[in-house]
């Protein structure tokens, strides 16, 4: 076999083994499998490998950051006195619940990260629903979908967002300016056909007497440390400082003033944490590297050069396309690697690059193996009991995803 033919053979593996899970090894095992294999065969040298894993710093330490204040939150019942909140002021209406739940994803989504919203509030959601007597699937699908549709509000709203625009992350109102329009009609637009698909099971009345957990000092420290958080992310990016550092920084004073608050030891909180998802991630740098290092990047250039010379007007729009599609078969994380580094060789302006993060974040909502967060989510599904397939997600997501993407992209036009 050619050089080439083993490089996709090692990627199509790898994602296969992220997204499958056989034998239920972790995600992390396959990406350093890949990396073994690739250095065996040949095709990186240690170099190029070190090279690979520097690339993601940023991603690494703003990861770490996002999981630990996540984790706070979920020890000290934030979330859950968030989502019995959410109960409480549905006033007895299954149908006012669901708007209010799809808020609370949208808020934690925008300040926490798409990850925290499928791995946090999906256990909360789930308990608030049967506390309430609500069946609680129609509720836990907002935790999917929200987690995608509402991840570029901000530049921290989703891990992708750092790799898309990496060096080239612009300042916070320059994000804005660029992103708060689509942002707005994706999360409208996803709303608007989950509740119209889902709107049958949903009950019309609800347990109105739902008890709200009160905070501990713990919990009350963490929700001012997360409120701070985002004050303090939403300032970085004004400045257009690395999200990364500041991120970590935040989570780890978040954890010391927790811990010293609720008198417990720190090192709980952080043995909690999925480390390996750090080494997913590096693994995935270095395949990318691989694959750059083999012509496969500036082959794809060289097809978004002649897109864009031939379809001046609509090129943009066809790149995020292609790339939405892209995640349903490799995941996000990876598509949004391959995809950073053609923009980077093709030196994209900001409008084609903002369509290519719109398609990296909305794309996955069309199937489960879209991106990390929907297989976060299906693996807390699974810790509650309840099954959902994947074919089931495939025929919700083929109506939510390419309307919110449409409007999310047509609004970008009007945005750039």
């Amino acid at each position: 076999m050619s050089s080439n033919t083993i490089l996709w053979t090692i990627t199509a593996i790898t994602m296969l083994g992220i997204v499958v899970r056989p034998w239920r090894l972790p995600e992390a095992v396959w990406a350093v499998l890949a990396v073994a294999a690739l250095l065996i065969f040949g095709l990186i040298d240690m170099a190029h490998t070190v090279a690979g894993v520097a690339r993601g710093n940023d991603v690494y330490l703003f990861l770490a950051g996002m999981m630990l204040l996540a984790e706070l939150g979920r020890r000290h019942g934030v979330f859950d006195w968030l989502a019995a909140h959410a109960a409480r002021a549905a006033g007895g209406s299954g149908h006012r619940l669901f708007l209010l739940v799809y808020l609370a994803g949208t808020v934690v989504t925008v300040l926490l990260s798409n990850d925290a919203t499928a791995v946090v509030l999906t256990p909360a959601v789930y308990a608030v629903a049967r506390a309430v007597d609500a069946p609680p699937v129609p509720y836990l699908l907002i935790c999917a979908f929200v987690a995608n549709a509402a991840s570029f509000v901000l530049p921290v709203s989703n891990p992708a967002n750092l790799v898309v625009f990496g060096e080239h992350m612009p300042g916070l109102a320059d994000w804005l300016a660029l992103f708060l329009l689509p942002s707005l009609g994706a999360i409208v637009v996803t709303y608007a056909i989950l509740y119209y698909r889902l709107r049958a099971g949903l009950p019309q009345v609800i347990r109105r007497a739902i008890a709200v957990p009160a905070l501990s000092t713990g919990g009350r420290v963490t929700l001012g440390a997360l409120a701070g958080t985002a004050l303090l992310l939403g300032a970085a990016s004004a400045l257009r400082l690395p999200l990364g550092p500041v991120t970590l920084a935040a989570g780890l004073v978040a954890l010391l003033l927790a811990s010293v608050a609720a008198r417990v030891s720190p090192l709980a909180a952080v043995r909690a944490l999925s480390w390996d998802v750090l080494l997913m991630v590096a693994g995935l740098f270095v395949l990318i590297e691989a694959l750059q290092a083999h012509g496969v990047v500036a082959a794809l250039a060289a097809q978004l050069q002649r897109l864009q010379a031939a379809e001046p007007v609509i090129a943009d729009g066809i790149a995020g396309a292609v790339l939405a599609l892209t995640c349903n078969l490799f995941n996000n994380l990876p598509a949004g690697l391959l995809g950073a580094a053609t923009l980077d060789h093709v030196a994209a302006d900001p409008s084609l690059r903002a369509a290519a993060l719109i398609g990296i974040d909305l794309g996955p909502n069309l199937s489960v193996s879209g991106s990390l967060a929907t297989i976060l989510w299906l693996t807390a599904l699974r810790r509650e009991g309840v099954q959902f397939s994947a074919w089931r997600f495939l025929k919700l997501g083929v109506l939510v995803m390419p309307a919110s993407l449409l409007a999310a992209l047509l609004l970008l036009q009007v945005a750039a």
